[in-house]
């Protein structure tokens, strides 16, 4: 599923917050992204239609996971942007962003983690 900004940004609300009736969502979006009533509902009619929302005597609860549509998003620019190739989606991060060694820590075990062939799994 492909969401604009726009609609990550509400579905960040309903990701949050969900199960909430629509104009609970509407306050919220004013509070939060300074949006007026009717730019919510525009994006909310279009999230329905993309099945990324349901709407069901006015309760909006969302149909698919952050998690689902941000690794889409991470293979969509993985694919587009670096070739398919990981390690190069990396380095170029890397260039410009230097890790803890906290971070490099979690990211060899992640590695480790998902290694395929590990012989320990």
């Amino acid at each position: 599923m492909k969401l604009s900004n726009s609609e990550m940004n509400l579905m960040e609300i309903i990701w949050r917050d969900s199960p909430m009736k629509s104009g609970e969502l509407a306050a919220k979006a004013l509070d939060e992204l300074g949006w007026k009533k009717s730019t919510v509902y525009t994006v909310l009619k279009k999230l329905t239609q993309k099945s990324a929302v349901r709407s069901e005597s006015a309760v909006i609860t969302p149909l698919c996971s952050r998690e689902d549509v941000l690794n889409q998003r991470s293979d969509e620019l993985i694919t587009n942007g670096y070739m398919g190739s990981l390690p190069s989606f990396l380095a170029a991060f890397l260039k410009k962003e230097k890790l803890t060694r906290a971070d490099a820590e979690e990211l060899k075990k992640l590695i480790d983690e998902y290694t395929e062939g590990d012989a320990d799994k």
